[in-house]
């Protein structure tokens, strides 16, 4: 490692990582794709337009996509919260090209430096645009700090096979400062942070107090199959009760169109219960991987984007488990 910067495209490391990519693929979720030939988008512009929904909060909103190197990564959402002395952004995006672009949309509304960049959890679309910042902006939990600091080169590895050239000199940055839950008064601006686990053992939620904002990071998916790759649903759905009890005015899922109620938490709620009773019942009947993975989506979620595949996914990612809880109760 050199610094804080876990570099993934050295060439005497490609070969001896191929292996450790596709089973890390395989686990994550993250489709294992060939490099592709070049980018769809001349310039390789994001296209970022940031949609100001409160007084001094703006998101910008990713499509509901796999990744590819159509859509360059941007299939989440990202934001950012203008205070009265400093710009407070809530996940830096999918690559180093992502960052600069954000950073580049940030200026041209204000002229406030970002005094902090957070990210709400370890997956890639949500932290590879942090070396575009000053890396003493960059905070997040230190479980996902921890997680990064693991996993973070195999999964840019295959962002750049996903992506191609859309990732160029992207590196993995480490968040420097140490988050926790609770109060935060920062850039002029009061946010309070809610420590939560579930769609990875580190999740964190944020409220801009003085609008009612809530960023729920991938703990809430909208209109979108949620990704299992290091989900536990139990802790998933306690996370989605304890959001419900925020007083918030809108809603800013990790994935999906902003909110003004709780409907969204519902829908990943709902989805999320289903999966599990699935998998627990497949488990409990004896049925093989295989046999899973032929079943259906209920049609109540097909309208879902990548339903289908999301729970092939997750049959993949969490039977294992149920197998063994089943066998174990028996």
């Amino acid at each position: 490692m050199n610094g804080c910067k876990l570099h993934a495209r050295r060439s005497g490391s490609r070969t001896a990582a191929a292996a450790a990519i596709t089973a890390l693929a395989l686990l994550t979720g993250l489709p294992i794709a060939t490099p592709p030939a070049a980018a769809q988008h001349s310039g390789f512009d994001y296209r970022l337009a940031p949609h100001r929904i409160a007084d001094g909060v703006y998101v910008l909103i990713g499509s509901t996509e796999d990744f590819s190197p159509a859509n360059g990564g941007n299939i989440v959402n990202t934001g950012f919260i203008v205070g009265s002395e400093g710009v407070i952004v809530v996940d830096s995006g999918p690559s180093l090209r992502y960052g600069e672009q954000l950073r580049q949309a940030i200026a041209a509304i204000t002229p406030l430096p970002v005094v902090l960049v957070i990210n709400t959890h370890h997956h890639p679309d949500h932290v590879l645009g942090n070396q575009a910042f000053p890396p003493a902006t960059l905070a997040a939990l230190p479980a996902t700090r921890s997680a990064l600091e693991t996993e973070g080169e195999a999964l840019l590895e295959n962002m750049y096979r996903l992506t191609g050239e859309w990732m160029r000199g992207t590196a993995t940055v480490l968040p420097e400062r140490k988050l926790e839950a609770g109060p935060l008064d920062i850039g002029g601006r009061k946010l309070e942070l809610f420590m939560l686990s579930g769609h990875t053992p580190a999740d964190l939620a944020l409220l801009d107090v003085a609008t009612g904002t809530l960023f729920a990071g991938d703990i809430v998916f909208w209109n979108r199959a949620p990704t299992t790759p290091h989900a536990n649903i139990a802790h998933w759905l306690q996370a989605l009760e304890r959001l419900e009890r925020i007083p918030f005015r809108q809603l800013v899922p990790g994935h999906g169109p902003v909110a003004t109620d709780t409907t969204p938490i519902a829908q990943t709620r709902n989805y999320l219960a289903w999966l599990e009773r699935t998998l627990h019942e497949g488990a409990e009947q004896g049925l093989d991987m295989t046999e899973m993975l032929e079943q259906e989506v209920p049609a109540r979620f097909g309208t879902l984007d990548g339903a289908a595949a999301e729970f092939r996914r997750s049959v993949i990612h969490l039977y294992p488990a149920a197998e063994r809880a089943a066998l174990q109760g028996r």
